[in-house]
């Protein structure tokens, strides 16, 4: 190669890499597997080495994602390194020969962990206390998320014991479980929102919010996996992780201490075969020279320490054929595509369907029936399609298209502005009645004992109900002639449905179904308007101004309560005698009367909502986010980003006891 030809291939695998690098770390979307983008950081650093075409500014010289304008930058005190990154035998024999190379004769141990594909975090702890949580960015300075990490269950604010030093710095990395993704996932596809490739895209996304109150609702983990110390120590690494549980943070168990690269590599090879078995991901061990006094020796490059690597595994993937593209219908009515493969094996399981999760995943992998594609699974369970094997055969079928109309009951499909998702709004959709009843029914709405999800199969399936509130006019002999349904039975299930209708106005509000409408939004919805006749007239923007409403949620709510078909079933249900009205607490004095509460922590004595009845029932009010209109924030023990915003606003700070006393 010329030296002309080694300048043009350098531009060009550095303009790759930095795509790569904004589409993995700021938009959350991989367009290279992590195998291919390693071959071409491996090459580039080769033609720079071998052409003297070194720059500050290339990606062999930079770590991670860029740095966001949205949250405050922070300077790390000791730079937060890559690892280099092997996947064979070879590679991982040749760092143990470059460590024993530069050690010697002198004894030293290798430290083995398992590597979480997740985002990287430094925490900051002061005489014990939270004060920082960054992420990695560039490696010299991230961004400052402390109000996001302070809703992380597996994150204690405070230390416990008392054996810290002053000033604590921690790294670990934050993911998500298996399943708590797929949960997740599956319910922004119903929301009509973008599904997440993987649970580290996931995760990343998550901790990026810049409202902390929807971050504390994503299922996010951690574990620490280093401890920086200010000096050189003769402690190891495994001591640094016994020293971090003691203090109450949170490090995997799977970890073990090898005196030589055969037993790490019999470590590896078991891993291979049971990592499946893990609830979280791992794609990969990180080796680590133990004893800390040879670490400033064995020193670093600019990307990565040379006293540690990641022995990373390969993803297992299979080839196969779409046959078709079919379309599922969910309880909201989202409209996912989902890919009919031929039958293949992958990681032990034989795979029939992947999902496609909407038109623009497949407009931009560009995917079409009658494609041979490469399939994975997405942390082991969830298979995807990664890519076509041959975008550029000929004779490819035409771009697919999701049709306009829904695939169960032919309505015109709508799509939300902002969203990505196609959704079938018919209430009636026979996919969405069942998973509609089901949830009206469920223990947070209706509580209708004996409803089961076998038992509403058999009711949609005899053409006896078409919306749940057809469950109203059953009657004992139409439930009779159902499987497994005798007279005592179908006896109590009618009189559950009957007690059903004492149920309070926010419940039922709940059990409604409205896009973004849980339990708690219910709550307040039911106390702004105490009629769903005052609710059904209330414009969008006075939605919107009930507090913990916003404008996302408002648009859904008059979305709802427009159409035709949801007003017909809200009359049935009045037909039938259930509570369309809100019917307040007996208040017992007025002493918080106009006086608006947020409640955060634990308390002493009361559960939250305990203290949300007491205050209720004194003439006070509610609600679930901290604003100006605020009056009181009533704090206990671990109050997280409400604390934090109230002091901010300058809003006063309560306690029990304080609570207690204003009331008497």
């Amino acid at each position: 190669m010329t030296k002309d030809e080694a300048v043009s291939r350098v531009c060009e695998l550095r303009n790759l890499l930095d795509e790569a690098n904004k589409q993995y770390y700021d938009q959350a979307q991989p367009v290279i597997s992590d195998r291919q983008y390693d071959t071409y950081m491996q090459e580039l650093m080769g033609l720079e080495d071998a052409y003297g075409l070194h720059d500050p500014a290339s990606p062999s010289r930079r770590v991670g994602e860029s740095i966001s304008e949205a949250f405050t930058t922070v300077e790390h005190p000791r730079a937060m390194l890559s690892l280099a990154n092997t996947y064979n035998e070879q590679e991982l024999r040749e760092f143990d020969r470059r460590v024993k190379d530069l050690l010697g004769s002198r004894p030293f141990t290798y430290f083995v962990e398992l590597k979480f594909d997740g985002m990287a975090l430094r925490l900051r702890y002061e005489n014990g206390v939270l004060q920082l949580a960054a992420t990695r960015g560039n490696g010299r300075q991230g961004d400052d998320i402390t109000q996001n990490v302070r809703t992380l269950r597996d994150i204690p604010l405070k230390l416990s014991t008392d054996n810290w030093p002053e000033i604590v710095e921690v790294r670990g990395e934050a993911y998500m479980e298996r399943e708590a993704f797929a949960r997740f996932n599956a319910q922004r596809q119903e929301n009509g929102e973008a599904a997440f490739a993987n649970p580290r895209n996931a995760t990343a996304g998550s901790l990026k919010l810049l409202d902390s109150s929807l971050t504390a609702r994503r299922p996010i983990r951690f574990f620490c996996y280093d401890l920086i110390l200010d000096q050189e120590t003769d402690s190891t690494h495994l001591q640094r992780m016994q020293m971090l549980e003691q203090w109450g943070l949170r490090v995997c168990s799977h970890r073990w201490t090898c005196q030589t690269i055969e037993d790490v590599l019999k470590i590896i090879q078991s891993l291979e075969h049971t990592r499946k078995d893990l609830p979280y991901d791992t794609d990969g061990v990180v080796v680590k020279v133990n004893e800390d006094r040879y670490r400033e020796e064995l020193g670093y490059t600019a990307k990565a320490p040379k006293w540690a690597i990641a022995y990373k595994f390969e993803a297992e993937q299979a080839t196969t054929t779409i046959r078709d593209i079919t379309l599922q219908v969910g309880r909201l009515g989202t409209i996912t595509p989902v890919a009919e493969l031929e039958p293949v094996l992958l990681a032990g399981t034989t795979v029939k369907r992947a999902s496609l999760h909407n038109q623009d995943e497949i407009t931009r992998k560009d995917i079409r029936i009658g494609d041979r594609v490469i399939i994975e699974k997405a942390g082991e369970i969830i298979p995807q399609v990664v890519q076509v094997a041959s975008p550029d055969d000929p004779g490819r079928s035409q771009p697919y298209v999701i049709p306009l109309q829904c695939p169960a009951c032919q309505s015109e499909l709508v799509q939300s502005p902002g969203e990505v998702a196609l959704r079938c709004v018919n209430p009636e959709c026979p996919p969405q009645v069942r998973i509609r009843i089901e949830h009206f029914a469920s223990r947070d709405a209706m509580d209708i004992d004996g409803m089961g999800e076998a038992v509403i199969d058999q009711l949609v399936g005899a053409n006896l109900i078409h919306n749940y509130a057809d469950l109203y006019k059953l009657t004992v002999e139409d439930l009779l002639p159902l499987d497994r349904m005798a007279q005592k039975s179908a006896r109590n299930l009618i009189h559950a449905i009957q007690q059903s209708k004492n149920k309070p106005f926010d419940r039922l509000l709940f059990g409604l179904g409205i896009r973004f409408v849980g339990s708690t939004v219910a709550r307040d919805l039911a106390d702004a308007y105490s009629t769903i006749d005052a609710l059904m007239q209330a414009s969008e923007d006075q939605i919107a101004d009930v507090h913990g409403i916003g404008v996302k949620i408002a648009a859904s709510v008059r979305d709802f309560m427009d159409r035709p078909e949801n007003q017909r079933i809200i009359e049935q249900l009045r037909d039938y005698g259930l509570k369309l009205h809100h019917e307040k607490q007996e208040v017992h004095s007025n002493s918080l009367e106009g006086c608006t509460f947020v409640i955060t922590g634990t308390l002493p004595s009361l559960s939250r909502k305990e203290a949300a009845e007491l205050i209720q029932a004194h003439a006070g009010s509610v609600t679930g986010s901290v604003s100006k209109n605020t009056t009181y924030v009533l704090a206990g023990e671990s109050a997280g980003s409400k604390l934090d915003k109230a002091q901010k606003l300058g809003i006063k700070v309560v306690s029990e006891e304080d609570l207690k006393s204003m009331i008497s």
